[in-house]
């Protein structure tokens, strides 16, 4: 049995992001003497950069949660965000090691035990590219960064530019629930200065959740009932890696039968392994997005 995830943990670390984030990439590069040969990830997006710009061969290890591509199953572990296994990072002898810029903590035990560090972001669509373009710089991949970033932008704009003159309908994207069962209860929603509030504006809706100091907000039934979304979008990462019960999930979604998007059919459940990771393959989630929001369109055509 693979890996559990609750999504409601990844709230709480997006709203520790929010507090502690840099949005720019920084490195540890005092000990750094040669292009980095032995890599290790400590998260699945910055892993997914890393493998996107063809660094299969040079990591030697990943967190706990890095199961995509295929290839990092035979990797080894070492722990997450929250509990690092720094005994096993010092085993796999890294002369680099990726993680989130929010992550001070292990930043700083790495500096202590001479091991060179890049912490990267990836709380929007604009630093993700930075991180794959900083990554490439530091491994000396920056062309094949360059076409990964290419591709990704290209992807972006085509699907924008098919959207860009509809009607934007207003969007609630769920990010979690409380445990609680029975009628719908708290949730986390993604707020204004979040990459999902980037695949909103893109896929053509408006975040219905409008607060732009919160990077992710919480809402009871009656914060939902008020926001009165046309859409909403509640997002899980693949079967293995959450223990929701989508079909409850539903029946609680249908106990709110006076907001619109329930009353017009348009609550969709989207649980994809992709769905959560912010790195490359987002534009999987944003074309999603935009076929859900403009169902109306001919999304055949190139």
């Amino acid at each position: 049995m693979r890996r559990f995830w609750p999504l409601v943990i990844i709230a709480l670390f997006t709203v520790i992001a929010v507090l502690f984030s840099q949005q720019r990439s920084t490195v540890s590069t005092e000990n750094k003497t040669s292009t980095p040969q032995r890599i290790i990830s400590i998260a699945p997006s910055i892993t997914e950069m890393a493998f996107a710009i063809g660094l299969d061969e040079k990591i030697v290890g990943a967190s706990d949660y890095c199961d995509y591509p295929a290839a990092t199953a035979n990797l080894p572990k070492v722990g997450g965000f929250i509990n690092p296994n720094i005994e096993a990072i010092v085993n796999l002898q890294p002369d680099l090691v990726l993680l989130y810029s929010n992550n001070g903590k292990l930043k700083a035990r790495l500096d202590s035990l001479n091991i060179p560090s890049l912490a990267v972001a990836s709380t929007s669509i604009e630093n993700i590219k930075t991180s794959i373009q900083t990554i490439g710089d530091v491994t000396g991949h920056q062309q094949q960064a360059q076409q990964v970033i290419d591709r990704f932008e290209q992807q972006i704009q085509r699907i924008h530019n098919k959207v860009k003159n509809e009607t934007k309908p207003s969007v609630l994207l769920v990010m979690g629930h409380s445990k609680n069962s029975g009628e719908a209860s708290t949730i986390f929603v993604a707020g204004q200065n979040d990459f999902y509030n980037d695949l909103i504006n893109l896929a053509g809706g408006t975040n219905a959740f409008t607060n732009k100091t919160l990077k992710t907000g919480t809402l009871s039934q009656e914060g939902i009932l008020s926001l009165n979304p046309d859409i909403i979008i509640d997002v899980f990462p693949e079967p293995d890696d959450h223990n929701y019960d989508l079909a409850k999930v539903t029946k609680q979604w249908q106990s709110l039968s006076q907001v619109n998007a329930v009353k017009n059919g348009r609550v969709h459940l989207i649980e994809e392994d992709y769905a959560t990771i912010p790195g490359p393959r987002l534009v999987l989630l944003l074309e999603q997005l935009a076929t859900l929001f403009h169902p109306q369109l001919d999304w055949q055509s190139p």
